[in-house]
C-alpha cells in the first residue's frame, strides 16, 4: 500500500468514525459560546397564577404553601421568606414563586432541563469523567491524525506546498492574533 493510499484510508475511516463527536462538540460549542443569549441547559417556564395566601405571616407555613401551589404542579416547598411586608418568596425543588400579597398573584418560574441538549452539554464539559475523559483524549488524537493525513492528501498546486500552505498559515493567524490581543 502506498503512503498516499494509506493516508486516504486513515483520513476516511477516522473521519467517519469521529463524525458524530465532531458534530456533538461543534453544536454544543456554539451553544456554550452563546450561553448569554440562550441557556443551553435549562429553559424557564413562567406563569402568573391567582393564589389565596394570608397577609399575616404567622398563618403561613410550608404545609399551607404546599396546598396552595400543588394545583400548579409544585410538590415540594424548600423554603420561604418575606423580602418585604407585601411580598412572599417561595422556593420549590425546580423553581421559585414571587407572591404579591396585595393582588394575591404569584409569578411562578421553573427551570426545566432542555432534553438532549442538557446531556450533550454535560458531555462537552466532561461531567461523566472517567471513561469519557479517555474517549475525549482518543478523539483529540483522532482529530490530529485526520488533520495531518488531510494535509498530505492533495498534491500539486492545491497541495500543502502551495495553496495548502497559504490556507494553513491563514488558519493559524486567527488563534495567534487572539492570543496576542486577549492574553
Amino acid at each position: 500500500m502506498t503512503l498516499s493510499k494509506f493516508l486516504r484510508v486513515i483520513h476516511r475511516d477516522f473521519s467517519y468514525f469521529f463524525a458524530g463527536m465532531v458534530l456533538l462538540y461543534a453544536v454544543t460549542g456554539i451553544l456554550l459560546n452563546h450561553g448569554h443569549q440562550l441557556n443551553p441547559y435549562y429553559y424557564i417556564d413562567v406563569k402568573t397564577v391567582k393564589v389565596n395566601i394570608p397577609k399575616d405571616s404567622t398563618k403561613v407555613n410550608d404545609q399551607m404553601l404546599l396546598s396552595v401551589f400543588s394545583p400548579f404542579g409544585e410538590n415540594e416547598i424548600r423554603s420561604h421568606y418575606y423580602p418585604d411586608s407585601l411580598t412572599l418568596k417561595v422556593f420549590f425543588k425546580n423553581g421559585t414563586a414571587t407572591v404579591n400579597l396585595n393582588e394575591q398573584t404569584a409569578l411562578i418560574e421553573n427551570s426545566i432541563r432542555r432534553p438532549i441538549l442538557y446531556q450533550l452539554n454535560m458531555m462537552h464539559r466532561n461531567r461523566p469523567k472517567a471513561w469519557w475523559t479517555w474517549f475525549s483524549d482518543i478523539f483529540a488524537v483522532g482529530l490530529i491524525i485526520i488533520t495531518l493525513s488531510g494535509l498530505f492528501l492533495v498534491k500539486g498546486k492545491n497541495g500543502i506546498t502551495r495553496r495548502g500552505a497559504i490556507l494553513v498559515a491563514a488558519g493559524l493567524i486567527l488563534p495567534i492574533l487572539a492570543m496576542i490581543i486577549f492574553f
